[in-house]
C-alpha cells in the first residue's frame, strides 16, 4: 500500500512539474509575488491578499475611482498560446481583459465578464502569435458599495489553443457541462472508480490514473435525453483541423454529434460518427472554420437507460485542414467595392443601354456627392443613360462559394422619385443566372441621404448578388445611387460594423466614446443628434455612418458669431510610428465658420495649456452639401489628445458636424479628393462627371 501511495505521489509530482515547464511568461499564481504585474497608477490599486494566492480590486479600497487596471510585464509570444485566468466577481462588477500592442494608441478588448459567483470561475482566451511585444491589461470594475470586489486567483499562459484539452487538470481547460436533470458529462478515470464499470481507461496515459469526459445513459428517463459538453468560446478567428479521440459503447441507441454554436445561439452540425460502437479509442479529425467567436459542442442523445456511453479525450487543434477536399478559406473582400477605381468585380447587363454608370460629383451645395469621400465616384442609375423611357438595370456581383454565411453592407441614396416601388432591390442569383430569392427592397426613406443596409444571407450553392433597379416610365423615376459595398463572413449581428466598431473608431452610435468638451467662456457645445439639424439650409440631413444614425454637431442658433466649441478625444498614449486620423465632416450653410483639428501634447513645458495645442488641419466656409472626408498624418511620441474645434460663422446657417472618427497606424493612404481646395462658391454647383 505504501508503495502504491508513493507511486501515486510521484505521478502527481511529475505531472505538476510538466505543467510548470509548459507555463509561458505572463503566468502568475500570486502566491509569493505579482510576477511583474503592476497597477496602473492612474487608477485604483490591485492589492494582494495578506495570505497570498490572489489579487483583488475591492470597492471599499478604491476611494472615488471607478476601476483598477493591472498591467502585465512586456510579453513576446511568437506562437499561438492560450491564457487561462481563474477569477471571481463578488457582488456586482465586471472584469475585462485587453491587449495593448507596442506602438499603438488603443487597447483591444479580448474578453469581458459580468458574471458574479460564490466560487472561482475560469476564463479561456486565445492569444494570437504576434511579431511585436505587447502587454495584457486586466480591468476590474467593482460596483460602488460594500461587498463588491473583483479577484484574480491565477493566470496561466500555455502553448497551443484554448479548445485543446486532455482533461488532466481540475479546471478541464474551461470546458463545461450544460446541466440536465438526468444525463450529464462527467470526469472519468482515476483509481477510485467502480471495478464493475465497463468504462474505459484514459487515452492520454493509457491507464486508470488519467482522466477523460464521458456521458452514460444509466439515468436517462425519457426519449431523447441530451447531454452537451461545451468548449470555451473562441476569441479570435481560427480555422484548421480539430482532432479528438472517442469511445462509444451502444446498447439500444445513442446519437453522438459534433456541432458549433455562435454568439447568437445558432448551432451547425459538423460531424456524426460512422460507427455505432468502438471497442477501442478511435481518432477522429474534423475541419472547422471559426471566423467569429464559436463554441465547440459535443452532444449525445439517448433513447433509453440502455443507450450505453460515449467518452472523449485528448482534443487537439492544428491550423492546417485535415482533409484535402476541404475548401480553403475564402476571402469575401473580392466583392468589396467603393467604385473609386472602376467597377471592381461587378458588371451589368447591357440590354437597352448601360443603366448603371460610374460618376462623380464636384463639391456643391445642391447635389450629394459619393459616400466614401464626398468627392469620389459612385454608381448612378438614370433614364438619361438608356435609349428607352423606362429600364430594368441589373448589376451583377462576383460569384461567392456556397455554405458560407455572408454579411453584406452597402449604401444607397434616392433622388427625385415620385414612387419608390422597384427603385432598388437585391436578389440572390445562382451561377447559372437564375434568380433564387429577393432578399431586400427599398422602403420609405429620406431623399438625398446615403443610407446603410446590412443583410445576412446563406445558400448551399455558389451564388452572386444582383442589384436591380426598375423604371416603368420616365415621370415616376429619379436617380438611384450605390456606393461602398462590403462583404464579410458571418452574421451581421456579430461581425465588426457600425454597431461594433473596433478600437480607435467612433461613430457616436453608442454614445460619445468617452470624448469630453472643454467648457470655457465664449464657447458653445457639441451636441449628439440623429436626423436633420433644426435650422434650414444648413447641417446634414442624416449621419455619415448609417444615414439614420447619430453624429456630433454645433447648433449655430445657440451661439454668437465667433463663439467656438471644443470636443476632446480620450487620452492617447503616443507612439514612435506615424499616426493617421480619418474623419467625416459636414460644412454646409451660407454663414459657415471654421472647423479645426488640434494636437494637444500632455507635457510640462508650457504652463498655459493653450500653448500645447498645435494646428493639424483647418477648413473655412461652406464646403459642400455632402459629407466630406479628411485625412491627417501626424506624429506624437507622448501622451496627447486630439481636439475638434468648430467656430460659429456670421449667421445661424453655420451648423458644422463630424462623424466616423478613425485612428490607425499611419501614414494615411494618399487621397487626392481631400486636397481639392474649395471655397463653396463654385459656379459649377451641379456638375456631374461621367
Amino acid at each position: 500500500m505504501f508503495a502504491l501511495h508513493l507511486l501515486t505521489l510521484l505521478v502527481i509530482t511529475l505531472v505538476k512539474a510538466q505543467q510548470q515547464q509548459l507555463l509561458l511568461p505572463g503566468s502568475c499564481s500570486f502566491e509569493f509575488s505579482t510576477c511583474g504585474y503592476t497597477s496602473d497608477p492612474k487608477y485604483a490599486t490591485w492589492t494582494v491578499n495578506e495570505e497570498g494566492r490572489f489579487i483583488a480590486a475591492d470597492a471599499a479600497l478604491m476611494d472615488s475611482k471607478d476601476k483598477a487596471v493591472l498591467l502585465s510585464p512586456e510579453l513576446e509570444l511568437l506562437d499561438w498560446s492560450c491564457l487561462r485566468m481563474v477569477y471571481q466577481i463578488t457582488g456586482k462588477g465586471s472584469l475585462q481583459l485587453h491587449l495593448r500592442p507596442d506602438g499603438e494608441n488603443f487597447d483591444y478588448t479580448l474578453w469581458t465578464s459580468e458574471k458574479t459567483s460564490d466560487s472561482w470561475l475560469i476564463a479561456s482566451v486565445d492569444l494570437r502569435n504576434m511579431t511585436k511585444p505587447y502587454q495584457l491589461l486586466m480591468e476590474g470594475r467593482p460596483s460602488k458599495g460594500a461587498g463588491n470586489s473583483v479577484a484574480i486567483f491565477e493566470i496561466h499562459i500555455v502553448p497551443g489553443y484554448c479548445i485543446e484539452c486532455d482533461f488532466e487538470e481540475h479546471h478541464l481547460c474551461g470546458y463545461n457541462n450544460q446541466w440536465n436533470p438526468n444525463v450529464n458529462w462527467y470526469v472519468g478515470g482515476s483509481l477510485a472508480r467502480d471495478p464493475q464499470s465497463d468504462l474505459p481507461d484514459d487515452h492520454t496515459m493509457n491507464n486508470e490514473r488519467g482522466h477523460y469526459m464521458y456521458v452514460d445513459s444509466v439515468y436517462a428517463k425519457k426519449f431523447q435525453e441530451v447531454a452537451k459538453l461545451l468548449s470555451p468560446m473562441t476569441t479570435t478567428p481560427m480555422s484548421g483541423c480539430l482532432s479528438f479521440y472517442y469511445k462509444r459503447n451502444q446498447a439500444q441507441g445513442n446519437y453522438f454529434s459534433l456541432l458549433t454554436k455562435d454568439e447568437l445561439g445558432h448551432y451547425e452540425e459538423l460531424w456524426r460518427p460512422d460507427a455505432y460502437a468502438t471497442p477501442n479509442w478511435k481518432l477522429e479529425q474534423v475541419d472547422i472554420k471559426a471566423p467569429h467567436p464559436l463554441e465547440v459542442v459535443f452532444e449525445v442523445a439517448f433513447n433509453s437507460p440502455r443507450g450505453g456511453y460515449v467518452a472523449i479525450d485528448d482534443i487537439s487543434f492544428s491550423p492546417e485542414f485535415c482533409h484535402l477536399e476541404t475548401e480553403p478559406n475564402f476571402d469575401p473582400s473580392v466583392a468589396d467595392c467603393d467604385f473609386e477605381e472602376g467597377f471592381c468585380e461587378y458588371h451589368q447587363e447591357r440590354i437597352g443601354g448601360s443603366v448603371w454608370n460610374r460618376v462623380s460629383v464636384k463639391p456643391n451645395v445642391y447635389r450629394v456627392g459619393d459616400h466614401t469621400t464626398g468627392t469620389g465616384s459612385f454608381l448612378l442609375a438614370n433614364t438619361r443613360f438608356t435609349s428607352r423611357p423606362g429600364y430594368v438595370g441589373r448589376l451583377h456581383g462576383p460569384v461567392l462559394p456556397g455554405n458560407f454565411k455572408y454579411c453584406l453592407r452597402f449604401h444607397y441614396a434616392l433622388h427625385g422619385f415620385m414612387k419608390i416601388d422597384n427603385a432598388l432591390a437585391l436578389y440572390i442569383y445562382d451561377d447559372n443566372n437564375v434568380a433564387q430569392e429577393k432578399i431586400w427592397t427599398v422602403s420609405a426613406t429620406s431623399r438625398d441621404v446615403w443610407t446603410e443596409v446590412d443583410i445576412t444571407f446563406q445558400k448551399p450553392m455558389p451564388t452572386k448578388m444582383v442589384f436591380v433597379t426598375i423604371c416603368r416610365n420616365f415621370w415616376d423615376c429619379g436617380l438611384v445611387s450605390l456606393d461602398d459595398i462590403t462583404v464579410t463572413i458571418g452574421d451581421c449581428r456579430v461581425t465588426a460594423g457600425p454597431l461594433r466598431p473596433p478600437p480607435g473608431q467612433c461613430n457616436f452610435e453608442q454614445g460619445d466614446c468617452g470624448y469630453t468638451q472643454e467648457k470655457r467662456q465664449h464657447r458653445g457645445g457639441w451636441l449628439r443628434i440623429r436626423g436633420q439639424t433644426p435650422t434650414s439650409y444648413t447641417g446634414p440631413k442624416g449621419d455619415h455612418t448609417l444615414g439614420v444614425g447619430h453624429y456630433m454637431y454645433i447648433e449655430a442658433s445657440h451661439m454668437l458669431p465667433g463663439h467656438s466649441a471644443r470636443l476632446l478625444t480620450t487620452e492617447l498614449r503616443g507612439t514612435n510610428s506615424p499616426q493617421c486620423l480619418l474623419f467625416s465632416y459636414h460644412m454646409y450653410g451660407s454663414g459657415t465658420g471654421v472647423l479645426s483639428v488640434f494636437l494637444r501634447r500632455h507635457d510640462n513645458r508650457h504652463r498655459d495649456i493653450r500653448h500645447r495645442d498645435s494646428l493639424l488641419w483647418r477648413r473655412q466656409g461652406e464646403q459642400s452639401i455632402s459629407w466630406m472626408r479628411a485625412m491627417i498624418d501626424y506624429e506624437c511620441y507622448t501622451k496627447h489628445q486630439i481636439i475638434f474645434e468648430a467656430v460659429r460663422g456670421s449667421s445661424i446657417r453655420s451648423d458644422i458636424a463630424i462623424d466616423d472618427i478613425v485612428f490607425k497606424r499611419g501614414p494615411c493612404k494618399a487621397d487626392p479628393g481631400d486636397s481639392i481646395p474649395y471655397s463653396g462658391f463654385s459656379e459649377n454647383f451641379n456638375e456631374i462627371e461621367y
